[in-house]
């Protein structure tokens, strides 16, 4: 992670400051096909800069005042008169902010996209009607002065389930232990994925504008496959860590250009309703009536990396 740290009357000291939450939504109008194409952007930038002054001598003159950083993710925006991914309008944003002020060592900038997607009229793409869809793109661009560059793109909040195809035996088993084997349950997550690209410099990531926003279309959908298998039948999961692995290991085995993936998969239970009676007897519904339940819930989470790489 970079840092701005400074010795400081025998301690350290480490500073940023930034905007962040500035929302901003662009659209762009294509006059030929009469199509409109929009994105929504939360975006959070922290700046790595000299200006200790600032803290210790009470002297601003070295600050970029955080309503001007606020100002310029609008004006760069104005000036993307093309289409372009969430990681792009980062690198851009870090970009700026690095080269602007020479004070400023590194930039971080993080933007979550908001799902807004085209809407289908019978069958027919709408050319500007959109609605809110569910999971959320995200990315994080480090950005140093010298062009070095960190990036990161996830998915957020992608709520998937399988009704059968899952299972957990062969647990550990002690005095604390209530929870049944099971070779028929159901399984739902809402999964949150963070991959991390190998490109090392501004200058090394491709040209296209739009070429992130079709990874991360990708990536997710390798994540989806993988979750659930073939349309008929499926794949059995013996555990969420298990089908965590294998979601994790068909990203990097598909895209060369992704050194790392981080996924965090809590295991949303769903628990078979049996019901006692006067008599003592059980009603029990045999896998079909369930209980949703959102706490607690269990916490899986892994990273899986190229063995030169890390998150």
């Amino acid at each position: 992670m970079a840092r701005e740290e400074h010795q400081l009357e025998g301690l350290n000291f480490e500073q940023r400051h930034g905007k962040a939450r500035v929302r901003v939504a662009r659209v762009w109008r294509d006059t030929k096909s009469g199509n409109h194409y929009m994105v929504e952007w939360n975006v959070s930038i922290s700046l790595l800069s000299d200006c200790l002054n600032a803290y210790v001598r009470d002297d601003n003159s070295d600050i970029v005042a955080t309503d001007t950083i606020k100002n310029t993710v609008y004006v760069k925006a104005k000036e993307c008169t093309e289409q372009l991914s969430a990681e792009k309008f980062a690198v851009l944003l870090g970009t700026h902010f690095t080269s602007f002020y020479k004070q400023v060592t590194a930039a971080i900038v993080n933007i979550v996209e908001k799902p807004w997607e085209r809407v289908l009229i019978d069958g027919q793409q709408h050319q500007h009607g959109f609605q809110l869809g569910s999971e959320r793109h995200t990315t994080e661009a480090i950005v140093k002065k010298s062009g070095g560059l960190q990036l990161t793109s996830g998915v957020e909040a992608l709520s998937v389930l399988k009704t059968t195809q899952s299972g957990f035996e062969g647990f550990v088993r002690d005095k604390y232990t209530a929870l049944p084997e099971t070779r028929e349950r159901m399984l739902a997550t809402e999964v949150t994925a963070s991959w991390k690209y190998s490109y090392e410099y501004v200058s090394s990531i491709p040209q296209n504008p739009l070429y992130f926003t079709q990874r991360y279309l990708d990536v997710k959908k390798v994540l989806v496959n993988t979750f659930f298998g073939p349309p008929k039948g499926g794949v059995y999961s013996a555990s969420v860590q298990s089908t965590l692995f294998q979601m994790a290991k068909a990203v990097i085995n598909s895209f060369p250009d992704i050194s790392a993936i981080r996924l965090k998969m809590p295991n949303i239970h769903f628990l078979p309703v049996n019901i006692s009676s006067k008599d003592n007897s059980i009603v029990k519904f045999n896998d079909d009536v369930y209980l949703p339940t959102d706490e607690p819930h269990g916490s899986i989470e892994a990273t899986l990396s190229r063995f030169w790489s890390k998150m």
